[in-house]
């Protein structure tokens, strides 16, 4: 997971292409169909990248079994592209994420990641927050 994180604050598809399973399927919410192999992570990390150019994330926890992994990560960065259709801020962002993640044969094959898409709106001022 050390690595995984590695790849995904850099982007490298070197490192893509030795994490993730060719095969490998990533539910990513607001999508109906889900992204696959290196290629479709690198689409998922480019579209963050696009709205948070600096964005990094940080493993908190991790629990695994067998050929599962659950992690918390914090996603930290700041708003400098348009995001959900919401122009640039300025805005530094700390959102949390929970993803489950199976391997097998040393690469990941499937990710369901849950972002905390309605704090991180709410922290660039798309969505007021409660009470507001």
């Amino acid at each position: 997971m050390r690595r995984f994180v590695e790849f995904i604050n850099t982007g490298s598809e070197e490192l893509a292409q030795e994490l993730i399973s060719p095969d490998a399927v990533f539910h990513v919410p607001g999508r109906p169909e889900p992204m696959r192999g290196p290629a479709g992570y690198l689409a998922v990390i480019g579209m963050m990248r696009s709205g948070f150019p600096d964005i990094q994330w940080t493993l908190e926890e991790m629990i695994s079994e067998n050929d599962k992994v659950a992690a918390r990560f914090t996603m930290r960065g700041t708003h400098h592209g348009s995001f959900f259709g919401v122009p640039p801020t300025g805005k530094t962002i700390a959102v949390q994420a929970m993803n489950f993640y199976r391997l097998s044969g040393g690469q990941l094959v499937e990710e369901r990641g849950q972002p905390d898409l309605l704090g991180l709106l709410m922290q660039i001022g798309a969505v007021p927050p409660p009470g507001a």
